[in-house]
């Protein structure tokens, strides 16, 4: 069959779900760590996306404070992504999802993933060093059978443009519509 062909620069799914995943992470205000999630369903629809950030009714009010010993220590208050994706999640199920996130999954994150039944995790990143709270979370995830590879996630294009139309798309307005607007009606 003739036609038109496909374009050649389509996203991969995967690429896809990590791209949305990290542009969540731009909504972030954590001034040195920006994570986001993105949970998809077997249909491979998105069914949740979040970020790290503070609780609701908290923005502007807790500090980012890096500082351990500090009571404003921002890992005190700070909700990660992977929490806030699962609690944003549409009315879909997210058992059996994949939940693609930009960093590795703490300990504490781990066990939302493992309850919320989602059976596979995709990471961009991995804190560095030997951390005990990521082999925690390794090891739940592992005797849990939630399904992770060994090494970080590698997109097909490292670098994804988006560029915004000059004018904004609208949709044609119907006679009835123009006539009402004309006439001054609602």
């Amino acid at each position: 069959m003739a036609g038109a062909q496909p374009r050649p620069d389509v996203l991969d799914s995967d690429d896809y779900f990590m791209a949305v995943a990290s542009l969540a992470a731009k909504r972030s205000e954590d001034p040195k760590t920006q994570v986001g999630a993105c949970i998809v369903n077997q249909e491979r629809e998105i069914v949740a996306i979040g970020y790290n950030r503070m609780p609701n009714g908290c923005d502007g009010k807790l500090s980012w404070d890096t500082d351990k010993k500090s009571s404003d220590y921002k890992n005190l208050y700070v909700c990660h992504a992977e929490l806030n994706a699962i609690m944003n999640k549409n009315n879909a199920d997210v058992k059996g999802c994949t939940i693609y996130v930009t960093l590795f999954p703490c300990n504490e994150c781990a066990k939302l993933i493992i309850q919320a039944g989602i059976k596979r995790v995709v990471y961009l990143s991995v804190k560095p060093g030997d951390r005990i709270d990521t082999k925690a979370a390794k090891k739940m995830l592992k005797l849990s059978g939630v399904k992770f590879d060994r090494e970080p996630f590698r997109p097909e294009k490292m670098e994804i443009v988006i560029t915004f139309p000059q004018q904004p798309i609208t949709a044609p307005q119907q006679p009835d519509q123009q006539r009402g607007e004309e006439e001054g009606e609602d």
